[in-house]
Protein backbone atom coordinates (compact mmCIF):
# COMPACT_ATOMS: atom_id res chain seq x y z
CA UNK A 1 0.00 0.00 0.00
CA UNK A 2 1.15 3.66 -1.00
CA UNK A 3 1.33 6.10 1.81
CA UNK A 4 1.32 9.64 0.56
CA UNK A 5 2.11 12.51 2.83
CA UNK A 6 -1.09 15.18 4.02
CA UNK A 7 -1.35 18.35 2.48
CA UNK A 8 -0.97 21.72 4.68
CA UNK A 9 -4.32 22.05 4.09
CA UNK A 10 -5.56 18.02 5.10
CA UNK A 11 -3.00 18.23 7.54
CA UNK A 12 -4.35 22.11 9.11
CA UNK A 13 -7.61 19.84 8.80
CA UNK A 14 -6.46 16.72 11.13
CA UNK A 15 -5.14 18.84 13.57
CA UNK A 16 -8.64 20.49 13.86
CA UNK A 17 -10.37 17.60 14.27
CA UNK A 18 -7.92 15.53 16.52
CA UNK A 19 -8.13 18.91 18.89
CA UNK A 20 -11.94 19.37 18.58
CA UNK A 21 -12.71 15.42 19.27
CA UNK A 22 -10.06 15.44 22.32
CA UNK A 23 -11.37 18.06 24.37
CA UNK A 24 -14.94 16.75 24.06
CA UNK A 25 -13.92 13.22 25.01
CA UNK A 26 -14.74 11.27 21.51
CA UNK A 27 -11.58 9.95 21.12
CA UNK A 28 -8.73 9.71 23.47
CA UNK A 29 -4.41 9.09 23.09
CA UNK A 30 -3.85 5.88 22.54
CA UNK A 31 -0.62 4.06 21.91
CA UNK A 32 -0.25 1.15 19.61
CA UNK A 33 1.90 -0.05 17.21
CA UNK A 34 -0.94 -0.82 14.88
CA UNK A 35 -3.09 2.03 13.20
CA UNK A 36 -5.16 2.57 10.42
CA UNK A 37 -4.32 5.36 7.28
CA UNK A 38 -6.53 7.84 7.33
CA UNK A 39 -7.42 10.37 4.42
CA UNK A 40 -9.53 13.47 2.92
CA UNK A 41 -12.59 13.15 0.18
CA UNK A 42 -14.26 16.63 -0.72
CA UNK A 43 -17.38 17.35 0.08
CA UNK A 44 -19.66 19.04 -2.35
CA UNK A 45 -19.82 21.98 -0.20
CA UNK A 46 -16.11 22.54 -0.71
CA UNK A 47 -15.39 21.11 3.29
CA UNK A 48 -13.16 18.22 3.47
CA UNK A 49 -14.65 14.80 4.73
CA UNK A 50 -11.19 12.84 7.10
CA UNK A 51 -12.17 8.97 6.06
CA UNK A 52 -10.30 6.11 8.29
CA UNK A 53 -8.64 3.25 5.84
CA UNK A 54 -9.61 0.00 7.68
CA UNK A 55 -8.16 -2.46 5.35
CA UNK A 56 -4.54 -2.37 6.43
CA UNK A 57 -5.51 -2.86 10.13
CA UNK A 58 -8.15 -5.73 9.04
CA UNK A 59 -5.38 -7.52 7.42
CA UNK A 60 -3.60 -7.95 10.37
CA UNK A 61 -5.90 -8.36 12.68
CA UNK A 62 -6.65 -12.36 14.47
CA UNK A 63 -10.33 -13.47 13.53
CA UNK A 64 -12.28 -15.08 16.08
CA UNK A 65 -10.08 -14.38 19.43
CA UNK A 66 -11.07 -13.16 22.41
CA UNK A 67 -9.53 -11.94 25.08
CA UNK A 68 -12.15 -13.77 27.57
CA UNK A 69 -14.16 -17.04 27.05
CA UNK A 70 -17.83 -16.58 25.54
CA UNK A 71 -20.92 -17.06 28.10
CA UNK A 72 -22.10 -19.87 25.44
CA UNK A 73 -18.62 -21.35 25.84
CA UNK A 74 -18.70 -21.26 29.50
CA UNK A 75 -22.07 -22.35 29.68
CA UNK A 76 -21.76 -25.48 27.77
CA UNK A 77 -18.59 -26.43 29.52
CA UNK A 78 -21.18 -26.46 32.58
CA UNK A 79 -24.00 -28.69 31.13
CA UNK A 80 -22.49 -32.25 33.35
CA UNK A 81 -21.89 -30.33 36.46
CA UNK A 82 -23.02 -31.78 39.95
CA UNK A 83 -22.14 -28.69 41.81
CA UNK A 84 -23.23 -25.47 41.47
CA UNK A 85 -22.35 -22.27 42.96
CA UNK A 86 -24.48 -19.23 43.54
CA UNK A 87 -21.84 -17.66 40.85
CA UNK A 88 -24.50 -16.52 37.98
CA UNK A 89 -22.21 -16.84 35.12
CA UNK A 90 -23.88 -14.07 33.05
CA UNK A 91 -23.74 -12.04 35.77
CA UNK A 92 -20.32 -12.54 36.54
CA UNK A 93 -19.22 -12.64 33.24
CA UNK A 94 -20.08 -8.71 32.58
CA UNK A 95 -18.70 -7.94 35.71
CA UNK A 96 -15.02 -8.93 35.32
CA UNK A 97 -13.02 -6.25 36.62
CA UNK A 98 -10.59 -4.74 33.41
CA UNK A 99 -7.29 -3.07 33.96
CA UNK A 100 -7.45 1.15 34.26
CA UNK A 101 -7.61 2.19 30.49
CA UNK A 102 -8.06 -0.84 29.17
CA UNK A 103 -11.59 -1.13 28.92
CA UNK A 104 -12.24 -0.83 24.91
Amino acid sequence: MKVYPLSLLEQAELNTFLEENLHTGRIRPFKSFIAAPVFFIKKKDGLLQLVQDYHALNAVTVKNRYPLPLVSELIAQLHRAQYFTKLDVHWGFNNIRIKHRDEL
